[in-house]
């Protein structure tokens, strides 16, 4: 039968290692990055009075465009560059940042008229969550996204019509507004 420890050796040893690991923490710490402090002092002609805080307030997404509309609707900033997807109270329920084509729509009420799952963008990118709105010199205006979620290739000189979004968005977009959606588009 193996003898037992008596406690005593048990807490030296748990003792022992705790301080290694300190230790070696401590070595590791010295070797990473510091920070460094600096002292600002008030110059002779600062003012007794308090200041307003220099921390900027939290700032939430941008709010909704005014003359947007009303209703259940996907807003569009051409100059912006951001779509709202607001829902029938009037509350943006999401709002993010798109990629427009080199083929603005006018600022103007539109509807969804065609929604395609997927194909080929007229960039040869493979898109997806296809949305068509309207057609502006024999363009298709469309609100879309990249299979492989990356932002659209330089134009070229092409015109395009294409409304490019990340991923998640595209996907989010696609669920909210169906054929007949509407549209508003603002400058």
């Amino acid at each position: 039968m193996a003898a037992r420890l008596p406690s005593w050796a048990w807490v030296s040893g748990l003792t022992v290692a705790a301080t290694a690991a300190v230790v070696a923490l401590g070595v590791q710490a010295e070797h990473g990055p510091h920070p460094t402090a600096s002292a600002v002092r008030p110059s002779a002609s600062a003012s007794p009075r308090p200041h307003a805080s220099a921390d900027p307030k939290p700032s939430g997404p941008p709010a909704l465009p005014d003359g947007s509309g009303s209703g259940r609707r996907i807003v569009y900033s051409v100059g912006a560059k951001r779509v709202w997807l607001v829902d029938a109270t009037g509350h943006a329920a999401r709002t993010f940042t798109v990629w427009p084509g080199t083929v603005s729509p006018p600022p103007g009420r539109y509807s969804v008229t065609l929604r395609t799952q997927s194909l080929k963008g007229s960039d040869g990118v493979e898109i997806e969550h296809v949305m068509y709105f309207t057609k502006v010199e024999g363009v298709n205006i469309a609100f879309s996204n990249a299979l492989d979620g990356s932002s659209p290739p330089p134009a070229g000189g092409q015109k395009l019509g294409g409304i490019r979004m990340h991923k998640q968005d595209g996907a989010a977009l696609w669920s909210f507004g169906d054929t007949g959606a509407k549209v508003t588009v603002v400058s």
